[in-house]
C-alpha cells in the first residue's frame, strides 16, 4: 500500500489505536480513549523502533513490528506514570 493513500493512513490510525489500547489494558486495565490510544500507540511505536534500533533488534515481520510497537507503548505508559508519580 503507498504511503499517500487514504486507506493507508486510516489503517495506521487503527492499527495504532489497537496498539494503545492494548498497552492500556496490559498497564492498568483499561484503555486511554480513542484519541488517546492512538497517540498512545503511535508515540509507543516510533519508542519501540527505536529501542530495538539501540538493542540491534530487527523485525523481520509485521507481527515482529507489532510486537515492537506494543512493547515500546507499555514502556511509554510506564515511563508517563513513573514521570507523573514523581513530579
Amino acid at each position: 500500500m503507498e504511503n499517500n493513500t487514504v486507506g493507508y493512513w486510516v489503517w495506521f490510525l487503527f492499527i495504532g489505536g489497537v496498539i494503545g489500547w492494548l498497552a492500556g489494558l496490559i498497564t492498568r486495565g483499561r484503555g486511554f480513549g480513542i484519541i488517546g490510544d492512538i497517540i498512545i500507540g503511535i508515540v509507543g511505536a516510533m519508542l519501540g523502533g527505536w529501542m530495538a534500533r539501540v538493542l540491534g533488534l530487527y523485525a523481520g515481520s509485521s507481527l515482529g513490528a507489532f510486537l515492537l510497537a506494543l512493547v515500546g507503548a507499555v514502556v511509554l505508559v510506564g515511563l508517563t506514570r513513573f514521570v507523573v508519580r514523581h513530579v
